[in-house]
């Protein structure tokens, strides 16, 4: 987007995707935020605030299903300030349809679209009647595995214009416990040699470093580790310049004790010393079965 002049920023998105935090990000950035303005009314809107005293130059529109009778407007209208020289940025909030009934059920409340039926019947509704907004994107931002804070910052950087490299957050995993829903990539190491099997190494865990020791020197883990490392460095740079906030990489062996440990710590520290910013949890190291 033009830094210079009038800006309009668009968002829109399934009800329970983060659209109100997103506004409030906005908000905090120094724009006029107006929620569920019909879009007959924006033109009117937007001239208002040029007229204003200082004129408002940033502004920030939400727009959802709740307003369906004015869905197929929102094109035109877009195409329209778009023509008038505003610098308009269309952000489409998505979310995946589990996150937005466990949403719902936190909260106790009813979906817009379905107030006496099931939340997962609203959000089939209104993805339906979204189609047309989201294919409007500039950013498309899937908000599954974003908590309040990551939302806040990936609107900020994308509106600033501020490129902040892809954070990577490695997850090691026993698939005996399935597999972490947040996972965006998934990789299988039950391949590689198992400590389970050594008496003196199967009661300790992969942040031992005779159990990483044990992993690490073997040829396939070696190998492994040489081709994840290419595949995330094609990988990463394409991320980067997408805008994506953040990457969950899952390891997963048998239990989460010793292989996918060992190997989600080995990745972690070649990928810190690249200067990426990493985050590494062991999520079932420790259990027992």
């Amino acid at each position: 987007m033009n830094p210079v002049g009038p800006r309009a920023v668009l968002v829109s998105g399934l009800s329970g995707s983060g659209k109100s935090t997103a506004m409030a990000a906005l908000e905090d950035l120094g724009f006029y935020c107006a929620d569920n303005l019909p879009p007959q009314l924006v033109g009117q809107f937007v001239d208002l605030c040029s007229k204003a005293s200082p004129p408002i130059a940033k502004i920030a529109l939400a727009v959802d299903a709740r307003e369906a009778a004015f869905l197929s407007a929102v094109p035109a209208m877009v195409e329209q300030l778009r023509t008038g020289g505003l610098d308009v940025d269309v952000i489409f909030l998505d979310c995946a349809d589990d996150v937005v009934v466990s949403r719902y059920r936190e909260t106790r409340r009813v979906h817009p679209l379905s107030p006496g039926g099931s939340v997962q019947e609203g959000i089939a509704a209104e993805r339906a009647l979204l189609t047309d907004v989201a294919r409007l994107a500039d950013l498309r931002l899937d908000t599954t595995r974003l908590n309040v804070h990551q939302l806040r910052d990936a609107i900020a950087r994308h509106v600033s214009g501020l490129v902040r490299p892809t954070v990577v957050s490695l997850v090691s995993f026993g698939f005996r416990f399935g597999t972490p829903p947040s996972a965006e990539l998934l990789f299988d190491v039950r391949f590689l040699p198992n400590p389970h099997f050594e008496p003196s190494l199967r009661d300790r865990t992969g942040e031992d470093p005779e159990v990483a020791k044990y992993v690490l020197e073997s040829a396939r883990a070696g190998e492994l580790l040489v081709r994840l490392r290419d595949l995330l460095g094609f990988l990463l740079p394409l991320y980067d310049r997408e805008g994506k906030a953040y990457l969950t990489i899952g390891i997963g062996c048998t239990g989460g004790q010793h292989r996918s440990v060992a190997i989600a710590n080995a990745l972690a520290k070649d990928l810190r010393a690249e200067g990426r910013e990493t985050n590494v949890s062991h999520r079932d190291a420790g259990k027992t079965a």
